[in-house]
């Protein structure tokens, strides 16, 4: 076979169950995709369904089919951890055998001064763990009268920086994330993002931009976008992949601010690409939805996006494949509006074969990395962690 191309599609935050070890975590029962179709009434995800995802759990309105056009499965994460970052790393090929550091009761007074140093800020607001919207309408008229910027952390292993777009404007919020990335958040306080909040507006009706920016930490290994790059394979990352993986192993870069966006890029991106490697992470589902709790927007988000499949997977050619996963849970329906560690749902589409194979529940998330780059017959893929499954979903 001469590889085509490769769409790795990660929709952020739709876990399909509990993993086995999600007690350790205080996640036992976490279901995001059947919480929030039980939630609703149901879900209508034809698209989704003709792939498999139906016969991957009993999620209210999705059936599940005799005969699937595409091969299904379930994938478990090794890594320790529920965030982004490790389930982005893992998905590509890396395992983490260290969490984050978390700040359940907010920052050491030493990170914040260093903070304040680094940055030239003249003080802070905050420091504390808080959903972003109820912490901008807690602190917004101070921040506007005062200058300084709201700092805040959640369950996640991040250091938040919120900024009214009047009072610190876009760029300097970005240079403030970017210096206390490198110079601030290190050793034993490397977080696994800062994140930068811009929102706008007036007192009682703060809203959040689009314009939020991660600035992740660089991969401990090589991950299958490093091998891919050096194997001079076309590499691009839409959304936040380049804020995940610090811009390593990305020939191109599309930053998005939505999954309309997401999904418009993806769509153009692999309608220009006969033969590379796209990965797209679509993050409503899990920044929109998800952590405000919000089981009917996460519905429709997911209906959208199997209304807008057909688009995607009409741009590929008889040897191409497309992958959906997801990176963890963020059930809308538990008890907490933080992550959830939970399997991840698999789906893989070829045109030019069968489809309709069970690929199980998979040890590693790493598995979907070593099949891409058994897909373009990486060197080096020996590196990676996982087992490849390219076999099944072309055979």
């Amino acid at each position: 076979m001469i590889p085509g191309k490769f769409i790795f599609i990660v929709l952020d935050g739709v876990g399909i169950g509990a993993a086995p070890d999600a007690i350790a975590y205080g996640d036992d029962g976490a279901n995001t995709l059947v919480g929030t179709a039980r939630a609703v009434g149901g879900l209508r995800l034809p698209h989704l369904a003709e792939l498999g995802l139906g016969n991957l759990a009993t999620i209210p309105g999705v059936p599940s089919v005799p005969v699937a056009r595409g091969c299904f499965g379930v994938m478990r994460e090794q890594s320790k951890g529920k965030d982004s970052t490790t389930g982005h790393w893992e998905l590509a090929g890396v395992v983490t055998d260290r969490e984050f550091p978390l700040y359940p009761r907010g920052f050491p007074h030493d990170v914040l001064e260093r903070f304040l140093q680094k940055t030239g800020c003249r003080g802070y607001l905050g420091n504390k763990p808080a959903s972003g919207t109820e912490i901008i309408a807690e602190l917004g008229d101070e921040h506007l009268r005062t200058g300084y910027p709201i700092v805040y952390t959640s369950g996640d292993s991040v250091f938040q920086i919120a900024a009214h777009d009047r009072v610190i404007p876009l760029e300097r919020l970005y240079e403030i994330c970017r210096m206390a990335r490198e110079e601030v958040l290190v050793g034993p306080h490397r977080v696994g993002r800062v994140i930068a909040r811009p929102f706008t507006g007036a007192s009682g009706a703060y809203v959040r931009t689009a314009f939020r920016r991660d600035f992740g930490v660089s991969p401990d290994k090589e991950t299958v976008l490093d091998l891919l790059s050096r194997q001079k394979v076309p590499t691009t990352g839409i959304g936040k992949i380049d804020d995940l993986f610090s811009g390593r192993g990305l020939a191109r870069t599309i930053h998005t601010h939505s999954n309309d966006e997401g999904i418009e890029a993806l769509v153009a991106s692999s309608a220009g690409t006969q033969s590379g490697f796209l990965m797209a992470n679509l993050v409503d589902f899990d920044m929109l939805y998800g952590h405000r709790q919000d089981a009917a927007g996460l519905a429709h988000a997911l209906e959208e996006f199997d209304a807008a499949l057909p688009r995607v997977l009409g741009t590929m050619g008889l040897n191409d494949v497309v992958l959906l996963t997801a990176d963890h849970g963020n059930d809308p329906t538990d008890r907490s509006n933080d992550h959830t560690r939970e399997q991840v749902p698999l789906l893989c589409f070829s045109r030019g074969s069968g489809g309709n194979r069970n690929l199980g529940a998979r040890s590693s998330f790493a598995d979907a990395g070593k099949t891409v780059a058994d897909y373009f017959q990486t060197p080096g893929r020996e590196s990676l962690a996982g087992i490849s499954f390219l076999k099944e979903v072309l055979s």
